[in-house]
């Protein structure tokens, strides 16, 4: 049995320029634990040493540990500035207000996926198995970790287009929040913010939160294995990798094998710059993918141990296996376009300037006309961010978390964004959420970054001043184009924000010379 709804089940969203509404909609489509205290010390056994009075103190202990956290959860960390955790705090009200306003208007969105929702909120069977109907038919082309949310969500609150989307709005609230605290990590409360808000607004996020495709809960784990990561690199704790290694298990469970684009960067940074032994590095590395295995794993081998005559056929494969679904269509189909079973899909796809339907690929793919004005916007600024990051840390020692950040965040970028852009099978223009993450990572961190050193002065805050002023300007050029775009959208814009993002180049331009002295000689010589 093949099914042959490529249309239905994997198109997404009207994807609109911001600036203006989309020209056709598409066919919808297919924390980390705290650490745990110590145990207490308990008294010897015997008459005079009753042991019950540990008991209670334990209980106090936990309840001032658990308090303490939430204390910091409320007030931030004590080096935090007094005005950074109430804007934090106000943020996430505004994106919380923005992903859930007017949010009805979606109707029931991808109703491939809604179809399912309901399934699986009136059948426990269907829920398991993700399958597209409560008799358990035929499952979505997709694990159903995705659904399981909205699932849930219907069968507590009732099937209506607000049980089924609020989940995934709540979703994006929460990757922005993990944003912030990734990047707070190692960098200023500034660089956190700046990081949030970018993400929050990115013409492409602000879409996909509103809607009901996997996407939602992909770019949630894996802004969160991210942070685990970079718990990791702090001080080599096997908790944090683990962890990480189970976000990447359930990002497999979301949407297979692009859960794990950005794993080999992640790990070989942890391998090069953890502050443990190189075998101690390894075995971590092992353990996590270990956890990884099992996380992702259990669901796969009860698919394919369970009797197929009394479970649903497996939606978008050849031959009702979810290893073939996994590894073909959903997985190299979407490298080298040989996607058999796929209306549209079929045949090799051609590299270099190729893609047929989907698109030319390139290094200029995500800079075009239909996808540009969903991503593009700050993704220059995270190149050049990102090259300044590692030139500023480059020198530092190999343990470095400053330069780690930038290495996680970077590759992950630079992994994602390659794939895309050369992938010539099925693309989306919505599939470019998961580089949201890493730009605005990126951007938060760099600006931070380089603000500071040019706060310091002398030659490093002069060459400081001109990167920040070449990102400025480059952004506002890009800003420039992407509006320029849809010259009937308010087109006095495009210029404001060109003439505003040069002259604010310009300002940082010279105040950078000021303050190296250099301008003030060559006065004085003249």
């Amino acid at each position: 049995m093949t099914t042959h709804d490529h249309g239905t089940r994997d198109a997404g969203p009207p994807l609109p320029q911001p600036p203006q509404p989309p020209a056709d909609p598409a066919v919808p489509m297919a924390s980390a634990a705290p650490a745990a205290s110590d145990a207490p010390t308990m008294a010897p056994a015997g008459p005079m040493a009753p042991a019950a009075p540990a008991a209670p103190a334990a209980s106090a202990a936990s309840a001032a540990s658990d308090g303490g956290r939430l204390a910091r959860v409320r007030r931030g960390r004590p080096d935090d500035p007094r005005w950074a955790r109430p804007a934090l705090w106000a943020l996430l009200a505004v994106t919380t207000v923005l992903y859930l306003w007017s949010l009805g208007a979606s109707g029931y969105a991808n109703q491939f996926y809604s179809a399912a929702a309901q399934a699986g909120s009136e059948s426990w069977k269907a829920f398991f198995f993700g399958s597209s109907d409560a008799a358990n038919s035929i499952t979505v082309d997709k694990p159903p970790a995705s659904l399981w949310p909205m699932a849930l969500s219907v069968r507590l609150f009732g099937l209506s287009s607000w049980a089924i989307l609020v989940p995934e709005a709540l979703m994006g609230v929460a990757t922005v929040g993990v944003l912030y605290a990734a990047v707070r990590r190692r960098f200023s409360a500034a660089a956190g913010l700046i990081a949030a808000a970018a993400l929050a607004v990115t013409p492409v996020a602000a879409l996909m939160f509103r809607f009901n495709n996997p996407d939602a809960l992909l770019c949630l784990l894996m802004v969160s294995a991210v942070y685990c990561v970079l718990r990791a690199l702090e001080d080599a704790r096997t908790k944090w990798l683990v962890l990480a290694g189970v976000c990447f298990g359930l990002g497999f469970l979301t949407k297979t094998l692009q859960a794990w684009l950005i794993l080999p960067p992640l790990a070989v940074v942890y391998a090069v710059c953890a502050p443990a032994k190189f075998g101690r590095r390894i075995g971590q590395l092992l353990l996590a993918g270990l956890a990884m295995v099992v996380s992702g794993g259990w669901w796969v081998a009860i698919v394919e141990l369970w009797p197929a005559s009394s479970r649903p056929y497996i939606g978008g494969s050849q031959h009702n296996s979810f290893l073939e679904l996994t590894f073909g269509y959903n997985g190299l189909g979407r490298i080298n376009g040989n996607e058999t079973g796929s209306v549209g899909g079929g045949g090799p796809g051609g590299g270099g300037r190729g893609g047929g339907r989907w698109g030319d690929t390139g290094l200029d793919r995500l800079f075009g006309s239909d996808m540009g004005g969903q991503i593009a916007w700050l993704l220059p600024a995270a190149f050049i961010l990102l090259a300044a990051g590692i030139w500023l840390t480059w020198r530092a020692r190999r343990t470095d978390t400053l330069r780690a950040a930038f290495l996680v965040w970077g590759g992950a970028l630079l992994m994602t964004f390659a794939t895309f852009s050369f992938m010539s099978g099925i693309f989306h223009q919505y599939y470019n959420i998961a580089l949201a993450p890493y730009i605005a990572a990126l951007v938060g961190m760099g600006a931070a970054l380089l603000w500071e050193r040019r706060n310091e002065g002398g030659r490093a805050g002069a060459v400081a001043s001109a990167v920040l002023a070449l990102t400025v300007a480059v952004t506002a050029y890009m800003s420039y184009v992407l509006l320029g775009r849809s010259p009937d959208w308010h087109p006095w814009l495009r210029w404001a924000v060109l003439i505003g993002g040069l002259a604010a180049a310009a300002g940082l331009l010279l105040t950078g010379l000021l303050a190296t002295g250099r301008l003030g000689r060559k006065a004085a010589l003249a």
